[in-house]
This record gives structure tokens, sequence and C-alpha cells, in this order.
């Protein structure tokens, strides 16, 4: 007798349909082909157990059983599910006329229970993609695949729920989620603000400007400074994510196994702050079986680097491709992964080792040379890839103990707003380009328009500065975003000089 069931198997963040076919003839074997890994080919045992701990036993049959397509490799403990459930079929425990309507997977543990699999959302679009009517999961993953409509997810605790299910003794609610209605209830809804930042207002405006322009930013100060704080802030002051953001955010979530039991869709921008101890895989992806790195789940929203020289150099400089096209092919021998990599940059450091290098208040211990090497860890062409560098300077009790409310972050999100609708209006016809911060060359020239006057202020400041060609054009986005702030058509002279301010920290001009 030949039974198929049907599973997934996620490649990046796209899903494929895997056809199980099991034939059971007489004889006494199990064999399992097509490409399964190890963890796949351990299922056999696992399936045993949990069988005959709910009352069923493996068909006394030679099972031969085909994973198609045989070229793709079957990776993970997911597949045991619809192995176990095609397993059945073929042994006429269960009826066989169900499986060609739905995707079924799931982890099993011995005493049959279903464990949460990787990438339910994924597989769920491609299952509505090509046809199937449900999807058959682990109960803690329906929520987060019910967000696809017109596709039946139905979420069971256990391998007898399934078996009851498909064999029309048990019915079962489908798990339904309104997905718009979820997303828009929850968007937005983090709890903290930028009210709660005492002093600090050029840091909060160098903020706010690189929101507005979805500008990479650094900022450079004492320990204590706030630095931390304000980082935290920033999503709060982005854009909403649309839908489309959302649901794309979800499935490199979802891949990587962070959705939580309750999630069905995130709904507000992610914030990753990884430790410095990082490696360069877990940055930027990767591993035998590619999985999504830091810059990955940061994707639509921030990456958040604190105490950036201390992040090796290796792993810094793989970052700076992702940081100028966006998204991170991992290649292996067979095949490649591309994953998602559109987030905003936001480093901190302190100025020195011992941190207090132009500390009001404190002196700095830092032998001569030192504050200048330390520096020199970030590399020069990451440093430019920096659109904004801001000095933190601690805050005086009398900022700290004062009552007056500061802007909140709804006050401030809203002018950013503003400004990045004016920028959607004016690269409409741009294919993948959305803010200030991703104009090319010909955009550039285009819309970065100078009068004399600020060519001359720029042309100062770049001599003075001595700044780089990529440090120039990171000025004229600034200066853009600033403009676009106050609603400017032309880029009058201050902006120029506000966005030149934030390219303090270049090193010919700080630190000696």
């Amino acid at each position: 007798m030949l039974v198929k069931t049907f599973g997934s198997a996620v490649y990046g963040i796209k899903a494929t349909i895997i056809t199980i076919e099991v034939s059971a003839s007489p004889g006494f074997r199990f064999l399992l082909v097509g490409l399964p890994d190890v963890a796949v080919k351990e299922s056999q045992p696992r399936i045993e157990a949990a069988l005959r701990n709910n009352g069923y036993k493996m068909p006394a049959k030679k099972l031969i059983i085909n994973m198609a397509p045989a070229d793709i490799r079957k990776e993970g403990s997911s597949y045991d599910l619809p192995l176990a459930i095609g397993i059945l079929a073929a042994g006429e425990y269960i009826r066989s006329d169900k499986l060609d309507s739905f995707i079924v997977m799931g982890e099993l543990s011995l005493d049959g229970s279903l464990m949460p699999v990787k990438g339910a959302l994924p597989i769920a679009i491609e299952a509505h993609k090509n046809g199937f009517k449900g999807f058959i999961l682990p109960r803690c993953n329906a929520r987060e695949a019910a967000v696809v409509n017109d596709l039946d997810v139905y979420g069971l605790d256990n391998i007898r729920e399934v078996i009851g299910f498909l064999n029309g003794e048990l019915s079962p609610e489908p798990t339904i989620v309104d997905t718009r209605n979820e997303f828009f209830a929850s968007i937005n809804d983090y709890d903290v603000d930028f009210a709660d930042v005492r002093g600090q207002e050029n840091v909060k405006r160098a903020l706010e400007i690189a929101a507005a322009g979805s500008h990479n930013i650094i900022m450079i100060g004492s320990p204590g400074a706030g630095k931390t704080m304000l980082a935290k802030r920033l999503p709060t002051i982005l854009p909403p994510l649309s839908l489309h953001e959302a649901l794309e955010t979800t499935k490199i979530h979802s891949v990587a196994g962070k959705i939580t039991r309750d999630t069905s869709l995130l709904t507000i921008r992610p914030f990753r702050s990884p430790h410095h101890t990082i490696s360069d895989v877990a940055l930027v992806g990767g591993g035998a079986y590619p999985q999504p790195g830091e810059i990955s789940l940061a994707h639509n929203g921030v990456l958040f680097l604190d105490e950036l020289p201390e992040f090796k150099r290796s792993v810094l400089e793989v970052m700076r491709q992702p940081l100028e096209d966006r998204k991170i092919t991992i290649s292996r021998s067979k095949f490649s992964v591309e994953y998602p990599a559109s987030f905003m940059l936001v480093a901190s450091m302190n100025p020195c080792p011992c941190g207090y290098y132009n500390h009001p208040d404190k002196e700095c211990v830092c032998n001569p040379g030192v504050v200048q090497k330390y520096l020199n860890k970030i590399s020069g062409p990451l440093m430019d890839r920096i659109d904004i560098h801001i000095e933190v300077v601690p805050v005086p009790f009398e900022k700290l103990a004062e009552e007056r409310k500061a802007e909140t972050s709804e006050e401030i999100g809203y002018r950013v707003m503003q400004a990045r609708k004016i920028q959607m209006q004016r690269y409409k016809e741009q294919n993948g380009i959305h803010s200030n911060s991703q104009m090319t060359s010909s955009l550039l020239r285009q819309y970065c328009e100078l009068t004399s006057e600020g060519r001359s202020l720029l042309k100062t400041a770049m001599q003075k500065l001595g700044l780089s060609a990529r440090a120039y054009d990171r000025i004229l986005k600034v200066s853009r975003t600033v403009a676009d702030l106050e609603t400017s058509e032309s880029i009058r002279p201050q902006h120029v000089a506000e966005a030149i301010q934030y390219r303090s920290l270049d090193r010919d001009s700080w630190a000696g």
C-alpha cells in the first residue's frame, strides 16, 4: 500500500512542500530515504515510542519512506508527525482520504505530545499558495500560522488528537486570527518613552533626524551618560510597521524559532542588542544549516551595538556589505540562502578605555595616544557608513531633578512620520528606495543641490575635518533629512551646518 502525506522544508524565509511517500509491503524493514539529516533519521525510535504509549504500534511490514524531492536536504525533528501519520495510514490504522488536503508538521515527544516547530508562518503561506485546505501542527504554533487567511489551521496537543481528527472522531475548531484587527490593536505598543529622558536635547534631536531619514548613528560618551537608555527608545519614534513589514519580520523570527506561544504577528519594530562577545556567524547568520543572524532579526528595526570597540574587528567588518545592500547572502557548496537585513544601526562607545575623555568633571587617566588607538579599533570604512556621530554628555543634577515634562515619543514620532511621508512621495518611482539614507549618487545630485553659501560651508568643513568622499555623501543625505523635518524643499545653509556637526567624531577632527 502506498500513502502520501505532506510536510514542508524551510530555506531562508521561504518554504518548499515535501511529499512523504510511505510504501508498506510484506516483510520486516524500515528504510528512510530522500536526503534526511541525522535528526530526521532518529525519528524512528521517537515515533515507535509515541505510538506505543498511545495504544498503537508500528505496522509489522516492510516500510520504505521517501521524502521528495530527494535532492533537497531535510533537516530537524519537525517531520516526526507527518512520518508517523504516513506510517499509520500505510498500516490502515487511520483513513488516508484527508491526507491530500493538509500539510502536517510537528515534533513528537515519547508520550505523543506535539512539540513546537520553526517556520510555521512561511510554511502556512506556502500551503495556501499550493492550494492545501489546512495545516495540522502543534497548538503552540497555531496562532502564528493562523495569520494566513483562507487556510484552516488546527493546533493540536498530541498525536491521539491528530489521529482522531483524521478518522473523523474529533472535530476541533480551527484557530482563527483576525490579522488586521490584532495588528492595529497592538501596533507601536511600547513600554518605554522619550518622555522618561531628562535633558540630552541635542542627542534626542540627532536621534529624531536618524529616525526621519533611517540614518545609522553612533553615540559616544562616558559611562552612565544615558546612551543605552536613549537607544532603547529609538524604535518608539520610528514609523509604525506596515502589515507587509510585520509579515516579513514575523517570517524571519518564525524561522529562527523566536515567536512565543501567544504571538500571531509582530507589531512593533525589533530591537536587537547582541553582546560584544558575539561571533561573526551569530551576527550575520550562517551555520551548517544557515539560520538568520542578529542583523536579519533586526530587519525593519534597530540593531544596537553597545561598546562598539569591544566587538571583534572581524565581526564588525562582515557587517559592512549588509549595511550597503540591506540583505545577506549565505552560500554553501550546494545552495545559497538570502535573508533580508534592512536595519538601522545604532552604536555606542566610551570615548577612551577609562571612559572619561572630554568628561566635564572627571579626569581621563589614559596615556597619550591611547584615545586615538581606542577609536582606531573601528575601521574607517565602517565609521564612514555611520551617518551621524553625536557626543553624549552626562546630565547635570539640575536637569535630572527638574519637574518639566520632556517631549513624548508620540510628539517626536509625528514629526518623523511627516518627514517620512515626504520621502515616500519623493522616491515613489524608485524601486527599493524609501528613505534619504538609501539615496544613490544620481539621486544625491538630483535632490541634494546646495546653494553657493551651503557649498562653501561644506567645502570648508571637508578641508578642516579631513572628511572622506563617503562622508561628503552622508552629510548631504543628513542635510536633506534636516530639511525634510522642516518641510523645506531646498537645503539651506543651516541644514548643512547641522549635518556637518554630526560628523564631529571623524578621526581627523576628534581625539587629536
